[in-house]
């Protein structure tokens, strides 16, 4: 498939769809009041149709005050969909994966590009962003002039995508963003496409709905570098190699609003949106409950400070006392009354912890994630496993996708540092090896070796291994002898010495 004609219609109609999923769960991932205030503002002024859903019109965010409409409501958000997308990139990368191939010097190039190209911390934000935006592009790009000896791992968010599948495989990706110095109606926009053996770019110029007509790319600063890295035909450039530079790596699949598309879904995709509503409502009562009850006073017009002809008059208490007795200040109960209002903390909070642990449970985590079990009594490692259980299940099922997919962005990367580079190794598609049990307790790793122990069903090596996965096996050898040594369970037995 090949870039686009002038004059599409932007974002490609079979996109629109998906995209406006993405734009929901991004706008939650963001967490930004104000959007958020904006998008109720347009759910609630757009005419619903007789079969739509009008529990929307009921959101508070963005709500206007009947009595003084240029007043809104006051609104505290809580950030849990941020939460969730973080707890879900921790539990899956907060150990990098181990990443072995057959040889020692692929490996070692391995091991080198992973620090040097600060891997680790690429592949913790794109864990997160793929919680949230139901997805995750890895790309490999090199530009020699920022960094001369290797490829530079990159990514793309899914919104900035239109892959090409066959038989759910993907075999190319177009990725476009726009670009800077247009205006309400004139837009840039840069697409590069991936295929197997070659990068494309073009740039656009269009309006905010449709693509527009192909221009030079020396039209624009951002893309006119491009063109000395570009082939004779001045829209491409090999990359030497037979695969993609560029892999998808799902969050979780199926997609439940696209069963058959190779799209991945959102951890907010059960869906939970309506609980981050409710989440946000709870908050704002019991804030609104604090503001309500600090204590006002209200007392007689005579107590008030005359501020002249015209002028009313005034209580100086930082607008905390209110006139609302008309009496002369010596009858009986007219002083100052105290007005404050009962603070309901534990309703409140009873009921925002019942609807926090709802949608972390529907995003398929633990409440114990999230601290949300235990309060505060000492509960065994066995009982932190048991409630952990469902983050383990969910983060398993994420590492399932990363793995196969990771391996082949490591692959690619081997591939093009031989191709552009030069690089002095044997390509091979890597090993990878989550270190999902680098959470268990060592008391519980300590139950668990005795108790295989006990059952005469493990080896030496074995537990060392499980004690300690970081080691390689020559240290696990020499471990493993030492340990022989001072038990004495390596010492040949006396009938091999002394032959009867």
């Amino acid at each position: 498939m090949p870039l686009p004609s002038n004059g599409t219609t932007w974002p490609p109609p079979h996109m629109a769809a998906v995209y406006r999923e993405m734009a929901r769960d991004a706008m939650w991932y963001e967490g930004n009041p104000h959007r958020l205030a904006r998008a109720a503002d347009r759910r609630e002024h757009t005419p619903r149709r007789a079969d739509q859903d009008t529990r929307r019109s009921r959101s508070r965010w963005g709500r206007q005050s009947a009595d003084y409409p240029r007043k809104r409501e006051r609104r505290l958000h809580v950030p849990l969909p941020g939460d969730i997308a973080t707890v879900a990139s921790d539990l899956l990368f907060a150990d990098m994966p181990a990443i072995t191939a057959t040889t020692t010097d692929t490996t070692g190039h391995l091991a080198d590009a992973i620090d040097t190209t600060g891997m680790h911390s690429l592949l913790l934000g794109a864990a997160e962003q793929a919680s949230a935006m139901s997805g995750i592009f890895l790309r490999l790009i090199w530009d020699r002039e920022i960094v001369p000896d290797r490829p530079i791992p990159t990514t793309v968010q899914p919104d900035n995508a239109i892959p090409e599948y066959a038989f759910g495989i993907l075999r190319g990706v177009t990725f476009w963003r726009e670009l800077a110095g247009g205006d309400t109606q004139t837009v840039y926009r840069h697409l590069e496409r991936h295929e197997p053996g070659r990068i494309e770019h073009a740039l656009y110029e269009g309006t905010p709905d449709n693509l527009g007509r192909a221009v030079p790319l020396t039209e624009h600063t951002e893309t006119a570098a491009l063109v000395a890295s570009l082939d004779a035909d001045g829209v491409s450039v090999e990359t030497g190699i037979p695969m993609l530079t560029a892999v998808y790596v799902p969050n979780m699949t199926p997609n439940r609003q696209h069963r058959a598309s190779p799209y991945g879904r959102s951890d907010y995709a059960a869906p939970i949106h309506d609980q981050f509503e409710a989440l946000d409502d709870v908050w704002t009562s019991w804030l609104r409950d604090i503001r309500l009850a600090r204590a006002r006073l209200v007392v007689p017009d005579a107590y008030l400070t005359n501020l002249g002809p015209g002028q009313g008059a005034a209580w100086d208490d930082d607008r905390e006392v209110y006139s609302g007795l008309n009496v002369p200040p010596t009858d009986t109960g007219a002083g100052l009354t105290l007005a404050q209002f009962k603070i309901r903390v534990d309703e409140h909070q009873r009921t925002a912890e019942a609807i926090t642990r709802k949608a972390v449970e529907s995003a398929g985590y633990s409440a114990q994630s999230f601290g949300l079990e235990g309060g505060g009594e000492a509960i065994t490692a066995t009982e932190v496993d048991s409630r952990d259980g469902r983050s383990t299940t969910t983060t398993k099922k994420k590492a399932g996708h990363w793995k196969a997919k990771l391996a082949d962005f490591l692959y690619a990367y081997q591939l093009l540092a031989v191709a552009q580079f030069g690089a002095r190794i044997e390509p091979e598609r890597p090993t990878v090896e989550f270190r999902l049990d680098a959470t268990e307790s060592e008391q519980s790793k300590a139950t668990t070796l005795e108790l295989y122990a006990r059952a005469g069903a493990i080896s030496t090596m074995t537990k060392v291994k499980y004690r300690s996965p970081d080691l390689d096996d020559r240290e696990v050898d020499d471990e493993v002898a030492r340990i022989l040594a001072e038990t004495g369970a390596g010492a040949p037995d006396p009938g091999d010495t002394y032959p009867m």
